[in-house]
């Protein structure tokens, strides 16, 4: 800027202007920053709390942005890093290209968007403990604090982690396979937790270096950066892909980690605060998704299941038998039923069939029948985000139960599964299997169970499921959108 402006729009005082007149000025304008930064703080943390709650996450999501916005506005203009045109250009850019993202992402592939957002957000922190550290290594006059040199290699190392692990998760959600194996499976190197561990403490050694004799450690900054990737890959790799959901949780903490980590090497009080916020509702996140499916963080860490098996597209069983309905005949028992539960899984939202599903549900409750929707505490946030769908498509709140409908099920005429797989998967309950003890929608004990499926594939966890041959299921194959919307048809013609 030129003449007498400012950035963030204070005026300078004139040249001739008395010192106290200047001094008082710029306290002003760092008071205004101070406030700036408060209001920034209050409105993550505004945001983050109605985030918990559907009825209030969009508004939530509208606070954090400005908040953030506010942030960025007033770091680089308090730092004087660039001018207002160039923090303009930034803007647009990104508004564009997370508009591009927001318009084009379908909701089924949210939780790969989310894992990459998380490795750049972790990127962004490495990138910035780089350039600081450069900025004191090059700066022979003025020592800094011991403190930042270890948030600095700190910053290094979670953020790279983060980025290389994000990446491998996005990978593994996408679907990408490397020559021909699917990168969702499970990949483990002879004694592979060993060398992550030597890896660790290569990081650890490293930032040692950084910190001591910060002088003459360029390398070590620039090894610690490479090997930390590395291990941020070795992490991730040996996870399958039914455990992704609460990956993508922790490197979501991890991201808002190395956020603060950065903030404490900056001294930037409204980074450290929103890192924090970050890093502690994705740990609790994570904590609480690791209890829904009945296992701690270390084994899911340690490497899951996650196999892919069978021939995509397979109706047949060998010499088992699976029973089948069209939607005809579907129609004529859930006419009869009195209390219905809806299991939505994945398959709905790649088939973008809860409005179908909604109008289904609510023509079953006009005829006098109980319909609620059985929501997995883990399967519902991702990847398929059944109350985001469900929300979207107006299904009552109150008709959305968790677990608690286990406790009916054996009361229950039609369990209607719409794409759901490894939650309802009875095979979870019998000691030994790769998802024993993983809760589960105890389906198989109602009356009737329909399985609204494309094939008999396994889910994300990659074994089959016993639910598809037992004597009280039926399978309705087809797309789960035009199979519920046939339905819906045949209820209404009746």
């Amino acid at each position: 800027m030129t003449g007498t402006m400012t950035l963030l729009g204070a005026a300078t005082l004139p040249a001739t202007a008395p010192v106290s007149a200047a001094v008082g000025g710029a306290e002003w304008v760092r008071l205004g920053i101070t406030f700036a930064y408060l209001v920034s703080a209050a409105l993550f943390i505004f945001g983050l709390k109605m985030m918990s709650h559907p009825r209030t996450a969009r508004r939530g999501n509208r606070l954090s942005a400005i908040g953030m916005l506010i942030a960025i506005v007033v770091t680089l203009g308090d730092k004087d890093i660039v001018s207002l045109y160039v923090i303009a250009a930034g803007l647009i850019v990104g508004a564009v290209i997370g508009a591009f993202l927001a318009i084009r992402v379908k909701m089924t592939g949210m939780p790969q968007m989310v894992g990459m957002l998380n490795g750049f957000g972790g990127l962004a922190s490495a990138v910035v403990a780089l350039a600081e550290f450069l900025r004191v290594y090059l700066d022979r006059q003025h020592d800094p604090r011991v403190d930042t040199l270890v948030t600095i290699a700190l910053s290094a190392l979670i953020g790279m982690v983060t980025f290389t692990g994000s990446m491998i998760a996005f990978g593994k959600l996408e679907g990408w396979k490397v020559r021909g194996v699917p990168l969702s499976n499970p990949f483990l190197l002879p004694s592979h937790h060993l060398l992550s561990v030597v890896l660790l403490l290569a990081c650890i050694g490293l930032g040692a270096v950084v910190t001591l004799n910060y002088q003459h450690a360029l390398w070590a900054i620039i090894v610690l950066n490479i090997l930390a990737g590395i291990l941020g890959v070795m992490v991730v790799v040996p996870i399958g892909g039914a455990d992704m959901p609460v990956v993508i949780s922790l490197l979501n903490s991890y991201s808002g980690l190395a956020a603060m980590t950065t903030g404490f090497a900056l001294d930037n009080y409204c980074l450290i605060i929103s890192g924090s916020l970050v890093g502690a509702s994705g740990i609790i996140l994570t904590r609480i998704m690791c209890q829904a499916m009945n296992r701690s963080l270390l084994n899911v860490v340690a490497g899951g299941f996650g196999q892919e098996i069978t021939a995509a597209g397979a109706t047949t069983a060998g010499d088992r038998t699976v029973r089948s309905m069209d939607a005809e005949e579907a129609a004529m028992v859930l006419e009869a039923a009195q209390k219905i539960f809806i299991i939505p899984g994945y398959g709905m939202a790649v088939a973008q069939a809860q409005h179908a599903v909604a109008e289904l549900a609510d023509l079953l409750r006009k005829r006098g029948a109980d319909v609620r929707f059985g929501i997995h505490p883990v399967a519902g946030r991702m990847p398929g985000h059944m109350n985001v769908l469900l929300a979207e498509a107006n299904v009552p709140y109150d008709l959305l139960s968790d677990l608690e409908l286990n406790s009916e099920m054996e009361q229950c005429d039609v369990a209607l599964v719409i794409g759901a797989n490894d939650v309802v998967n009875p095979d979870a309950r019998r000691q030994g299997s790769q998802i024993y003890g993983m809760p589960i929608f105890d389906v198989d004990k109602a009356r009737t169970v329909m399985v609204c499926k494309r094939s008999l594939n396994p889910g994300f966890a990659g074994i089959e499921n016993e639910l598809f041959f037992m004597p009280n299921t039926v399978m309705l194959f087809g797309d789960a959108k035009k199979m519920v919307t046939s339905i819906v048809s045949e209820l209404k013609n009746r």
